[in-house]
């Protein structure tokens, strides 16, 4: 089973809204249908068979989750949707809490067994107070994703492809913009990175009485740089150099700036530490 494709950026929201259960469960079959094949059967029918679930018995569960799901006529494939209420509806939870982090699992009828698989996995990770508080936490739609995603494979929920990486260095003399990129990377769902102290050749170079005048002409009067360090997923790597770039301006043409991406064939572990 292939997790980055029954898994879609697009299908993730920080934003969902509804009064009442009813409007929830209709703003999740819409959520659902920005996947295309989920759309080809329609939100009618997608709303339909979440309403129809819900009436066997809550699937709003304890700790503000609720694990709405359904097997849909039509539907090709498994497709799951991740969405966060900040302000909470009532869904009937069993803790009669209300539920603010919402994932839905719709799939074929005749694979029941791979349905159960899906739905353990999921509950297994959201049993952990940490990996919830990081869900509802998670600032955009694309953070929920990659922060979901990126505790799956840390901890094994579904088997899937090993996502290809590529490591940025980001050389910046201009410290104004470092918290703006550190905030670009959350935004993006990275949250993960490494900085370092690091200073430019003028430092040195200056110190030798021979080239002790040419320091303006080298441009590093400030010799001090910090060097970021992060993997970002190699799919999103060129949007994010521009995003980068629209904070530091065409780095063509800048100075006091340089991104550099390397492949990664191999990595274990996390750069995140909080």
């Amino acid at each position: 089973m292939d997790l980055f494709e029954i898994f879609s950026e697009n299908c993730c929201t920080v934003e969902l809204s509804g009064a009442t259960k009813d409007e929830v469960l209709r703003n999740l079959a819409a959520l659902a249908c920005r996947n295309p094949q989920v759309a080809e059967v329609g939100a009618d029918a997608v709303y339909r068979a979440l309403y129809e679930r819900e009436a066997q018995g809550t699937t709003g569960f304890e700790g503000g989750v609720a694990l709405p799901h359904a097997r849909v006529p039509g539907l090709r494939d498994f497709a799951v949707s991740i969405a966060v209420a900040p302000r909470g509806v009532d869904f009937a939870a069993i803790d009669k809490q209300k539920s603010h982090l919402f994932f839905v699992v719709l799939g074929p009828p005749e694979r029941a067994s791979d349905h159960l698989k899906i739905l353990a996995a999921i509950s297994r990770q959201l049993n952990a107070p940490r990996v919830r508080k990081e869900l509802l936490a998670a600032p955009t739609a694309t953070a929920l994703y990659e922060s979901f995603l990126r505790r799956l494979s840390v901890e094994g929920g579904i088997e899937g492809p090993r996502r290809k990486m590529k490591l940025c260095f980001i050389i910046l003399y201009v410290e104004e913009l470092l918290y703006d990129i550190l905030t670009y990377f959350l935004e993006e769902g990275i949250d993960g990175a490494t900085i370092l102290e690091s200073s430019g050749m003028g430092q040195y170079i200056s110190s030798q009485p021979l080239f002790a005048g040419f320091l303006d002409f080298l441009g590093e009067r400030d010799n001090h740089s910090k060097t970021i360090l992060a993997l970002v997923p190699e799919e999103k790597a060129e949007k994010m150099l521009s995003g980068i770039e629209e904070i530091t301006g065409d780095l063509e043409e800048k100075q006091g700036a340089i991104v550099i991406y390397t492949d990664v064939s191999f990595y274990k572990g996390s750069m995140k530490t909080v």
